[in-house]
């Protein structure tokens, strides 16, 4: 089976983590024989690393052919870009207004000249003019290669999937990484709702990462519960390249924070549970990795609460700079307000750090031994740490654990599953 999947970012040019699923999931599905995967992204860096895959570059397709398009209509809206429009774990924040084309497909007869779309395969300032015309692109992409069915990832590539669709008519398989009420904390924009609702309904299959997604679509979008499978991410076993805790400069126990510093990653509650933590335990610090809209907030919190010579923040962290903060961390804690997933315990997991996370997260459902509270609990989280801290046993069995349940997470699992739906969609 061929499969044309659609992304919008691959290792190592990442700005978070949906690009480390996708490159999982491709390398996963390479280890079947009988499946062979064409990934597209908008931009190619030319160091990006392939197996039995093959990535093609939109931006050398539009630079290289006449391209007679069925478009989007253009009615022109007006919209606010924020940060949470971002998948996953990013830090780059956007204010500027800026338009993009909306509405039904259209005919069109128009020949767009080579050269005219470029990309820069990120999230900058044109990221909905991006969007709209990877879709564009996806129609010639898809006329001129073979395959069997389409795969998408979230709402930056819906419209390119439902182009690749119309024009093929293949079958859609849409993967949910995350849905805009998990990125906004409920306040949702109607537009990126309209994106993803249509990119749901088009679709033939779908997956989520978490049965919490899965509701969430029924609940919230519509959907037919019996159209969506839920398929588990999983953790690359090649990052486990080093175990050996780092020598710390102080005696004092270290708590980490590590995503995107905004409303749906509860930084604030960490903030709370550091405060309490402190006034009962003195060798302790707390770090804080990640950029986000709350930043300035959280730098303002730590210093009305007195705790600033307790607080680090490290600014957002990728590649070997996450491995080195886990290494030398004891407790790591994720008490995300809304989690579609969450991939960042199960990296504090492999470097054998007891992980607290809240029940509101995605991956809660799939490991155990990790301590779950729900993330308004600040003082079940503070009573948490202050018992690993305080008893070494608790300590050394979470590690132990932890990292001996993560390493049974491999993308191949996952991948297998990915390739059932394949199959009973096709």
């Amino acid at each position: 089976m061929n499969v044309l999947m659609f992304g919008w970012e691959f290792p190592p040019n990442i700005s978070g983590g949906l690009g480390t699923a996708c490159k999982g999931i491709v390398n996963g599905l390479s280890a079947f024989d009988d499946i062979h995967v064409l990934f597209v992204v908008p931009k190619l860096l030319g160091n990006e690393k392939t197996s039995r895959f093959e990535l093609i570059d939109a931006e050398k397709v539009a630079s290289t052919e006449k391209i007679v398009l069925t478009e989007y209509s253009h009615a022109q809206t007006t919209l606010e870009v924020s940060s949470r429009l971002l998948p996953y774990d990013n830090p780059e924040e956007f204010s500027k207004q800026k338009h993009f084309s909306t509405g039904e497909m259209k005919q069109s007869v128009s020949e767009h000249n080579p050269h005219k779309f470029h990309f820069s395969g990120k999230y900058g300032p044109d990221l909905f003019d991006e969007i709209n015309n990877y879709a564009l692109v996806a129609q010639t992409i898809a006329e001129k290669h073979q395959f069997d069915l389409i795969h998408v990832h979230d709402w930056l590539t819906f419209p390119a999937g439902i182009s690749a669709r119309q024009i093929s008519g293949k079958p859609l398989v849409a993967h949910v990484h995350s849905t805009d009420f998990d990125r906004s904390g409920g306040k949702i924009n109607p537009r990126i709702y309209n994106i993803e609702k249509q990119g749901f309904e088009q679709a033939d299959s779908i997956i989520t990462v978490s049965n919490r997604i899965k509701q969430r679509l029924v609940d919230d979008y519509g959907i037919q519960a019996n159209k969506i499978t839920t398929v588990y991410n999983a953790i690359d076993p090649q990052l486990q390249t080093n175990t050996t805790k780092k020598r710390k400069k102080s005696e004092d126990k270290i708590v980490t924070f590590l995503g995107r510093i905004t409303i749906q990653k509860g930084p604030e509650y960490f903030m709370e549970v550091a405060r309490l933590v402190l006034q009962r335990m003195k060798n302790v610090r707390f770090i804080m990795a990640g950029n986000g809209d709350m930043m300035a907030h959280m730098v303002e919190l730590c210093a009305r609460y007195g705790i600033s010579d307790k607080f680090r923040f490290a600014g957002f962290l990728k590649g070997n700079e996450i491995n080195e903060v886990l290494q030398m961390s004891d407790i790591f804690i994720m008490p995300s307000v809304s989690e579609p997933f969450g991939i960042v315990p199960l990296e504090a997991m492999q470097a054998k750090v007891p992980v607290i996370i809240s029940r509101q997260s995605g991956v809660s459902e799939l490991i155990r031994n990790v301590i779950k509270t729900d993330f308004w609990d600040i003082q079940a989280m503070a009573d948490a740490i202050h018992g690993i801290i305080g008893h070494r046993s608790l300590s050394k069995t979470m590690a132990f654990e932890g990292n001996q349940e993560v390493n049974r997470l491999n993308w191949n699992m996952a991948a297998g599953n990915i390739r059932d739906v394949y199959f009973n969609t096709i």
